[in-house]
């Protein structure tokens, strides 16, 4: 396919020598072919066959689908949508997401889909970004975007805007032999560049390559979670093995054994990680709503865990616009007609820029008739225009100094540059006729009379200082990371309200090892003339160091940083690949939205160790029931459709108890309260289940030794219950068994409600392990609960769905009971904090901010 649109160029060709040769079309087609072509590789390193089968197919998954096939197999339909529907929806949404972020991580762009011209065989000609081969002669001329590197050859002169890739705020010179860089543009001059690097090897597509690299941090929470659910795997591993040999030896059904793995697999607290997705997706709805766009689902938690925030200067902490701060007439001359002669002379400007714009923005005038206008450029920092009253010029005071009256001004506003203000110089030409240009064309400043200097100040976002200062009361570190001059940084940043000391100039840094970079980077807040990469590695030292770092930026010089920082955070009116490898979006622009994303990030966080808490006192109960019955030689405590009761005791009342969760600092011995909570919950509660389930196994056994005597109605129900007749081998085992397992799972199902009680305790007869809490949702939570609970009881499809027999008397006799039991136990085993008192503190460490230990009956949760 040929990539040159054989269109010949209509516009004149650059600068006043020879027009290059450049190469022929043959010469072009044939480096194309050789992959010499301007062409990146356009996709991440995961495949969509890759991420379904990394999330669908995982090692947990895969065990649950051969459990619900088997099931299926032996006509369990129930057991296995229990058994496996969690896994599948959890693995849906985690796919879902992840698709999601390499879609749009592969429609990364940085480069325009404009025409390029190319000089090919002796003339120009159009071709695509991707049509220019190494070694073609590209012409350059302004507007234009760069789309390789490589230098400029003889007889040109360009100046170019690099603020996309470095964040240099002011157009920069190349002379011939200077290098040009993939991805800035052309903003005055013309000449011809020779492609050197392209496709992959130029700057602009190593910069896109690092922003679709995959990097996906696991955050602190997810790091807990993950360790609890693999201890919690290997322990069920271990059971079920030791079980499950006991099975075969005693000749259990294939059904049976089918039906104790279900059983045994869903200890395993994979919900967690369907809670977490939930969880995340509510807090990414309420924090985009505060103006913070959430992209990566667990950036909303991670932010809570930030205590370093890296930012750059222009459009993150400031708007990118200046504002007028003050004019200061010189000599005699009047300060209404200087106001008006500045305001008239940046209204009269033929191409405005932001110093013209914020000075006709603050300043009265109108526009003059303009007879010959030199306009501002970076290698002249002055620009001047010719009207009917004369000459006027405005420009750096170091430019205009030679030509100045008197010389240099007495001070050069001096006070003002140390206060990060830009300084001009508004003067008149001495002669009003006097020439703008020499013999040779080129713009040449006059003799001029100095009228006034202008401070300019760049205009701080709304509320940065509010936010700043309240991220210091809350223990966050900014450091400022900026192209710009050190020196104007550092005084920008005091503005702002972050005092950093001396401020550290990019070209110190490329030197220092890391250890050295980990010190300075240590010490230093403000960071000036930093390239893309020096950010990064900034980045990487203060991870190296164990800091938590959110990075925020607006330009393509920030994307590599964004993605190398665990929190990386663009601005609405950023770059759009800056936006698209973002975690947040501020959707206004506004560095205070922030703060909310941290107050969502810490309710999550607590509410998913409230979860954790219920979650794991489940698992760790059944995991005791069944160790314990089954060596007791009472059959198999739990059926699947049995289990599929965890969605009242745990699903339903996890999901409330996180929504309701308060933003309050998470805790950072989370590993430890589990501890602490689950243990002693699930001791007491295994024990009295364990009791309820050997009462009622031996009192139907015993009510069924002798079948004559047992109402032939209760008879009938047990037969339809367990499949056999009255009069087969092991009805009467199989009869206890489930009568049993309807009593403990009873039991359990209320304790499990009565555990919420505990941990949002409504009143002082709960509060032994944490105060009364305000908050009288939980309890309303309880009583719903405990009403649905009831109605699976009493409702014979419902207690048919879930395995249980229809409401017995002996059920509620031996449950109440033990009920009464539990309370009194867990009670006093919180209060008294009896778990450390047996074990011995030191088994069970203290968070450093803990109170000593007490020996009043304060609440746990309150000592910890």
């Amino acid at each position: 396919m040929d990539h040159v649109t054989g269109v010949e160029a209509d516009q004149p060709t650059p600068g006043t020598g020879p027009v290059p040769e450049g190469l022929t079309g043959t010469e072009a087609e044939a480096r194309r072919r050789r992959g010499e072509a301007n062409v990146a590789d356009r996709g991440t390193s995961r495949t969509y066959t890759r991420i379904l089968r990394t999330n669908v197919f995982s090692f947990y998954n895969s065990i649950l689908f051969t459990i619900g096939a088997a099931l299926l197999a032996l006509g369990r339909t129930n057991d296995a949508v229990v058994s496996v529907g969690l896994g599948l929806v959890n693995a849906g949404i985690s796919a879902v997401q992840e698709i999601r972020a390499k879609r749009q991580l592969d429609r990364l762009q940085l480069l325009a889909r404009a025409v390029v011209h190319v000089v090919r065989d002796g003339r120009s000609v159009e071709t695509t970004p991707e049509g220019v081969v190494r070694g073609d002669v590209v012409v350059v001329r302004p507007g234009d975007q760069i789309v390789v590197d490589g230098p400029l050859l003889d007889g040109g002169r360009i100046e170019v805007d690099e603020s996309l890739l470095t964040g240099e705020a002011d157009p920069l010179v190349k002379k011939p032999g200077d290098d040009v860089l993939s991805g800035s543009f052309c903003v005055g001059g013309d000449g011809y560049q020779l492609a050197r690097d392209v496709g992959p090897d130029s700057y602009a597509n190593r910069l896109t390559a690092d922003a679709r690299r995959e990097s996906t941090d696991v955050t602190p929470l997810q790091r807990r979670i993950h360790f609890v659910v693999r201890l919690v795997m290997v322990l069920v591993g271990l059971m079920s093995v030791a079980i499950l040999l006991q099975a075969a030896l005693e000749g259990f059904s294939l059904l049976r054994i089918v039906q104790t793995s279900a059983v045994l697999s869903g200890l395993v607290p994979y919900g967690l990680f369907l809670l977490i997705a939930v969880a995340y997706t509510v807090g990414a709805v309420k924090s985009a709503g505060r103006g913070a766009l959430v992209q990566r689902v667990n950036a909303v938690e991670s932010v809570s865990n930030v205590d370093v925030v890296c930012t750059d200067k222009t459009g993150t902490l400031t708007t990118g616009r200046l504002t007028l701060a003050d004019v200061s007439p010189l000599g005699d001359a009047d300060p209404d007609a200087v106001r008006t002669a500045l305001g008239s002379m940046a209204r009269s400007a033929a191409l405005p820029n932001l110093t013209t714009t914020a000075l006709a923005a603050a300043l009265p005038g109108e526009p003059w008739v303009v007879r010959d206008e030199i306009p501002f450029s970076s290698s002249l920092r002055w620009s001047a225009l010719r009207t009917d009253d004369g000459v006027w010029v405005l420009g750096a005071p170091e430019a205009l100094a030679p030509r100045l009256a008197g010389g240099s001004l007495a001070d050069g506003g001096t006070a003002w540059t140390s206060r990060g203000l830009r300084v001009l110089v508004l003067a008149r030409a001495a002669d009003p006729y006097a020439p703008l240009r020499g013999g040779n064309g080129r713009p040449e400043l006059p003799p001029l009379e100095p009228l006034a200097v202008v401070a300019l100040a760049d205009e701080l976002r709304p509320q940065v200082e509010e936010t700043v200062a309240r991220l210091a009361r809350e223990g966050v570190a900014l450091k400022v990371l900026s192209g710009d001059d050190p020196g104007t940084v550092a005084a920008l940043a005091r503005q702002a309200g972050i005092d950093g000391g001396e401020p550290v100039a990019g070209s110190t840094l490329d030197a220092l090892s890391d250890a050295e970079l980990d010190e300075v980077v240590a010490a230093g807040t403000v960071f000036g003339r930093i390239a893309p990469e020096q950010k990064e590695r900034i980045v990487t030292s203060l991870r190296r160091q164990g800091h938590y770092v959110a990075m925020i930026g607006d330009g393509v010089n920030d994307a590599r940083a964004l993605k190398q920082a665990q929190v990386g955070v663009a601005m609405r009116s950023g770059s759009a690949v800056t936006r698209d490898v973002a975690d947040i979006i501020l959707t206004d622009d506004s560095f205070a939205a922030l703060l909310p994303a941290q107050q969502e990030g810490r309710r999550i966080i607590n509410g998913i160790a409230t979860s954790m808490q219920v979650f794991l006192a489940r698992v760790a109960t059944q995991g005791l029931v069944i160790l314990t019955v089954t060596m007791l030689g009472l059959g198999f405590p739990y059926s699947p459709t049995q289990v599929g009761l965890t969605l009242l005791t745990v699903g339903v009342p996890t999901l409330f108890l996180t929504a309701w969760a308060r933003p309050t600092p998470p805790d950072p011995a989370l590993l430890s309260s589990l501890a602490r909570f689950v243990v002693p919950a699930a001791l007491v509660t295994a024990g009295c289940g364990v009791a309820v389930y050997t009462l009622l196994y031996t009192k139907v056994s015993q009510g069924f030794s002798n079948v004559d005597s047992v109402p032939a109605g209760v008879v009938a129900e047990f037969e339809s219950y367990t499949g056999l007749s009255s009069g087969d081998t092991g009805f009467t085992a199989a009869a206890a068994t489930i009568g049993a397992q309807t009593g403990l799972s009873t039991f359990v199902s209320f304790a499990a409600f009565g555990l919420i009680l505990f941990l949002e305790p409504p009143s002082t007869f709960f509060a032994s392990w944490t105060r009364p809490s305000p908050d009288r949702r939980p309890a309303i939570l309880v009583a719903g609960l405990v009403v649905a609970l009831v109605a699976v009881l009493f409702t014979p499809a419902l207690s048919d769905y879930f395995g249980l027999t229809g409401p017995a008397p002996p059920v509620f006799q031996t449950v109440l009971p033990a009920l009464v039991v539990w309370f009194v136990a867990l009670s006093a085993a919180y209060r008294f904090d009896l778990l450390d008192r047996i074990l011995g503190l030191d088994l069970l460490p203290r968070p450093a901010s803990a109170a000593p230990p007490r020996t009043d009956p304060l609440p746990i949760a309150d000592r910890i």
